[in-house]
């Protein structure tokens, strides 16, 4: 099985961040799991794949060839793809993954995520959704849907559509008992 990660390609980013990122993809090898993610070498992206395949796991990576020639793709994956656009590297990346993790990131982690979420929403997959909230990262974003169910823009299901882990171990734990729900339409 394979487990798309989604997450920050920022080296700026704090030191938690990136021990997350590099426990995950332990967790993930320790269970059986194949890291499918956006190529990158940098940043969170760059942690859990090496953390992955030091581990012995297997990755591949999907990278736009407009980003493939600023030099961040990173060398010795089992496999990349080089996609024309970041359109087609979502799509690529949602038919090989299994199962979703959004670590901490910024707009780009955070438009996959909603689009990922969507999908669901609308019924073209069932897969696990995992939030890890290191540091209380996605809490305001947890806080938001609220308002938007108190607001009548979303059904309180919606936040049954994914689950929110503290940790690598507790996400890959729950996406290897998950159990695929019956959601009804998303319209009121």
């Amino acid at each position: 099985m394979n487990i798309c990660v989604f997450c920050s390609s920022s080296d700026a980013v704090s030191k938690k961040y990136f021990d997350s990122a590099k426990k995950l993809g332990v967790e993930m090898v320790k269970a059986g799991f194949n890291l499918v993610y956006g190529g990158a070498k940098r940043g969170l992206m760059g942690a859990v794949a090496d953390s992955v395949k030091s581990a012995g796991g297997g990755v591949i990576g999907v990278i736009p060839k407009a980003l493939k020639k600023y030099g961040i793709a990173m060398e010795g994956l089992d496999k990349l793809i080089v996609t024309d656009n970041m359109r087609e590297r979502k799509s690529v990346m949602e038919r090989k993954s299994d199962a979703f993790i959004f670590l901490p990131g910024g707009v780009g982690t955070l438009e996959e995520a909603m689009e990922i979420l969507t999908l669901k929403q609308l019924h073209y997959h069932n897969k696990p959704l995992v939030f890890v909230n290191t540091a209380n990262y996605y809490s305001t974003l947890f806080k938001f849907f609220e308002k938007m169910e108190k607001e009548k823009f979303i059904k309180k299901e919606l936040c049954n559509m994914f689950h929110v882990a503290k940790n690598g171990r507790a996400a890959v734990r729950y996406i290897k008992r998950y159990k695929p729900s019956k959601f009804k339409d998303k319209w009121f």
